[in-house]
């Protein structure tokens, strides 16, 4: 049995908790719309503050989707704030999710927050949604981001060229994914220098 499959900590690392989302972190969410370089980081759509409103009746629109989402706050166990969003959008019939992550509070950028919070988002997939792969798109200019996830094991698997246009340039978007299997490497490598 490796270490991360000790029962207890499935949404608890040692600098975040993974949580549900709770009625009134729409209104962080709506604040963090307001700081274009995090949305720009989190998505290819155009940059504009949206209403805590918008963010329930996203929530709405998701249950008509042929996906099922799982949702998580990303929460500093310090204090408990919440620093960010993790998802899982899964296909059943291939048991594959497509996996988007943010740290929408700056000040935790850069600072190893997101990776924890990666891997357990991963870890979950794999542990109890039991899915064979997990996949994520990100933008070329996003370098720090591209690091993060081959450094959990996620590998590059394609390139759309110029998917996307900021301030008149064109930028690539990667597809990585990490198989579970190769997970399961990482995790008990991992579990080993613990």
């Amino acid at each position: 049995m490796t270490h991360s499959m000790i029962a207890g900590d499935l949404f608890t690392g040692r600098l975040v908790r993974l949580s549900a989302i709770l009625p009134d972190d729409k209104n962080v969410f709506a604040q963090w719309t307001n700081d274009a370089a995090f949305e720009r980081l989190w998505s290819g759509a155009a940059v504009r503050p949206r209403p805590p409103e918008y963010f329930a009746a996203e929530q709405e629109r998701a249950k008509d989707s042929d996906y099922r989402t799982f949702e998580f706050a990303i929460r500093n166990l310090a204090d408990d704030r919440l620093i960010g969003v993790s998802e899982l959008n899964v296909t059943w019939v291939q048991q594959i999710a497509w996996l988007g992550i943010g740290i929408g509070e700056s000040d935790y950028r850069g600072k190893g927050y997101g990776s924890e919070a990666l891997w357990l988002t991963v870890s979950y997939a794999f542990r109890e949604l039991n899915l064979y792969k997990v996949s994520l798109g990100t933008y070329s200019y996003n370098a720090h981001a591209q690091h993060v996830y081959e450094k959990a094991g996620f590998v590059r698997e394609g390139v759309i060229r110029g998917a996307l246009q900021r301030d008149g340039v064109r930028y690539d978007d990667i597809m990585m994914g990490i198989l579970r299997s190769e997970w399961e490497a990482k995790d008990l490598a991992r579990s080993a220098t613990s």
